[in-house]
Formats: structure tokens, C-alpha cells, sequence
């Protein structure tokens, strides 16, 4: 494998610092040439010092001096367009990530895929640039990892359905009751993954699997009928691929990021790598399955719901379920607002646009706005 170079948008969150810790023991193979921040300044001059990229670039400038880097949201698409810029990771959080994967893909580079709220919002704009500019989208989500090992030199005909597993968060086995009454530091305790606060809120309420439905469906050409969800707490399956002969191929590993970050920098490829303990199936067992309780967990179907109707419904489902989980991280509302917020949304923005950026972002806009005046924020 020849020397790639990266950027990675938003490396001081979770995923980015998973996939500095690849790309440290991947020296060899991967030079680190630009990393942008949201407002971690520390982090990222720790990560500047370690890594020396020719770009540094934070999106929210505050008061601090930060020399030479660049500073706003222009920073994104600068770092994802650079010519010394083989792949683009986009561990930006929520709308914020469209335009550089927009723009990556249109300069013809590899996207290694982490904001998934990218082809929630924009599926057919992504495909649209796909196409212009020639470049690869390869997915970091471990749902969508796993399917893409599993069909990977296989005719999308092959494919019967994909069944996406999901932990059950850490309401799994709570009654309705309790879940009406879920504090913050509730949501916040999810047993398998340690990921950001937003995606955690979005774990707790089924609303990331929703968005990674979305996904699958614009990744893999799916209808939304080949897709389903079945919760598997260990969280060591990570998707299940049925073909139309009735062979169905799992791919597994232990609950760790750094394993499908590894493969969206290398795929189809395999490179030596001793990052995760090695998989133990009996260390690991039993594993379970449980069908989700979707009266208890409702942002699933409505952002399943969402998705079918097409049109800006994905993005008004999108913006409305960050609004509502930032107001729930801010303890402005309860956890059993969110979806409810979600659903007025839906309703009342039903019959807006969503044929080009400006309207999607109009949309994304008019759902924010929505949901912040339901609660009078």
C-alpha cells in the first residue's frame, strides 16, 4: 500500500481521536496532512504537536490566538479540497458536516464517512457529487462497515436484506414509566460504547438508528423493506447480510471504532494492526437478540418514517432530533420530549422541499426553529 495522506474534520471528538490512535500506529502507511476542530483548542495543539499536519484548522475562533491556523466554518471544506489530501475522515457531529463531504467528493477524494447526518439530509446530492467528481464514499459507522465487508465484491442483486443491530442502549430493559422519568446521567450511561453526549442521547433513544436506516438505504441502494432492526446488547454483531440464496454473513468484533476506521482507510484491503484485543467467542458469549420495543422507542419509526416520504423529511427529522437532544443536554427539556419534538416537526414542516442544498438547508433550518419555539427557547 503507497503512502495515503488524511484530513480528519472534528479530531478532537470521538471519532477523531479513535482515528489518530489507528493512524499513530499506521505511520508507515498514513501521514496525517489536515485537522480541524469544532472549539477544542488544547486538544488540538496536543494533536498539532504530535502529528505536524501542513493544516490546522478550529471552527469556532473564541478569544485564544491560534497563530496560523485557520479559523471558521470555512475551514471544513479547506481542509477536505487540499491537494496534499488523499482521504477525508468526517467525524463532524450533525448538518454542519454537508458541505466538505459535498466538496471532498467532488475534488474526487476518498470520504471515510463517520457524519452520517450527511446522507440523512442529503442522499441524493452525495450521490450527485459522487458522480461529478469521482470520488469514494466508504462508511465508518460499524453497522455499515460490517455490511460493506460482507458484500463486498458481490452484485447488489445478491442481496435479500440487511439486518442492523442495535445495543437497545441503556433503557433496554426499562418500562415506559421509567423512560418518561430518564434523567441526563441516565441517557448518558450506554453499556457498550463510549461515544460523544449527541450520539449517545441518539443511542438511548433509537434515534441513530433511524439515521443509520437512512444511510444504509443511500449507501447500499436498499429499500427501505430490506432493511430491519434487531437490538443485540453485547454489541459484538455488528450487521447481519442475507442473500437471496438464504445465506446470511455476519461480520463481528469487539465493540471498537478503531476497527472500522481502520478498514475505510484501507478498503478492500487489510493491513496488520494490534489495536483491538484479539476476538474471543467464548470470552464474548452468549450473544442475544430481542425485537425493539418500538411503542417504547418511537424516534426509530418516525425517522424510518421520514425516510420512506422522502423529499426534506430526512432533514426536518434530523435537524428536529438535534435541536430537541441539545435542549435535553442543556436540561431545558425531559428525555420523553425528544420524540416528541421530532414528530411536530415532521407534521407541521410535511410538506416542505428538499430538491437542493438551499432548500434542505431551509428545511434543516425551519425544523431547528420548529422545535425551539415548541419549548418557547
Amino acid at each position: 500500500m503507497t503512502m495515503r495522506r488524511v484530513a480528519i474534520l472534528g479530531s478532537t471528538g470521538s471519532i477523531g481521536t479513535t482515528a489518530l490512535r489507528v493512524l499513530s500506529r499506521q505511520r508507515e502507511r498514513f501521514q496525517v496532512s489536515a485537522l480541524t476542530a469544532f472549539s477544542n483548542a488544547a486538544l488540538l495543539r496536543e494533536q498539532e504537536e504530535e502529528f505536524h499536519p501542513a493544516f490546522v484548522g478550529i471552527v469556532s475562533n473564541g478569544t485564544a490566538d491560534h497563530g496560523s491556523w485557520r479559523s471558521g466554518r470555512d475551514c471544513l471544506i479547506a481542509a477536505a479540497t487540499r491537494e496534499d489530501v488523499d482521504i477525508v475522515i468526517n467525524a463532524v457531529v450533525g448538518a454542519a458536516g454537508l458541505d466538505a463531504t459535498l466538496a471532498a467528493l467532488e475534488r474526487g477524494k476518498r470520504v471515510a464517512l463517520a457524519n452520517k447526518e450527511t446522507l440523512v439530509m442529503a442522499g441524493d446530492l452525495v450521490d450527485a457529487a459522487l458522480k461529478r467528481g469521482g470520488g469514494e464514499l466508504v462508511p465508518v459507522d460499524s453497522e455499515h462497515s460490517a455490511i460493506l465487508q460482507c458484500i463486498t465484491g458481490r452484485p447488489g442483486v445478491e442481496v435479500r436484506r440487511v439486518i442492523l443491530t442495535a445495543s437497545g442502549g441503556p433503557f433496554r430493559r426499562w418500562t415506559t414509566e421509567q423512560i418518561e422519568r430518564a434523567t441526563l446521567a441516565d441517557a448518558l450511561q450506554h453499556p457498550t460504547w463510549r461515544m460523544g453526549r449527541k450520539i449517545t442521547v441518539d443511542s438511548a433513544t433509537l434515534a441513530n438508528k433511524a439515521l443509520e436506516v437512512i444511510e444504509a438505504h443511500h449507501l447500499f441502494g436498499l429499500s427501505f423493506d430490506q432493511i430491519e432492526v434487531v437490538v443485540h446488547p453485547q454489541s459484538v454483531i455488528h450487521s447481519f447480510v442475507e442473500f437471496v440464496d438464504g445465506s446470511v454473513l455476519a461480520q463481528l468484533g469487539v465493540p471498537s471504532m478503531e476497527l472500522p476506521v481502520l478498514y475505510a482507510l484501507t478498503h478492500p484491503e487489510r493491513v496488520p494492526d494490534t489495536g483491538v484485543p484479539p476476538f474471543d467467542p467464548v470470552e464474548l458469549s452468549p450473544m442475544t437478540f430481542e425485537r425493539v420495543r418500538i411503542d417504547d422507542f418511537p424516534a426509530l419509526s418516525l425517522g424510518v418514517g421520514a425516510g420512506r416520504r422522502g423529499g426534506a423529511a430526512p432533514a426536518v427529522f434530523n435537524a428536529a432530533n438535534e435541536q430537541a437532544v441539545s435542549l435535553f443536554l442543556d436540561g431545558r427539556i425531559r428525555f420523553a420530549d425528544i420524540p416528541e419534538a421530532i414528530e411536530s416537526a415532521l407534521e407541521a414542516l410535511r410538506d416542505r422541499e428538499g430538491d437542493s442544498r438551499d432548500t434542505i438547508l431551509a428545511a434543516d433550518e425551519a425544523a431547528r426553529r420548529h422545535v425551539r419555539n415548541q419549548f418557547q427557547c
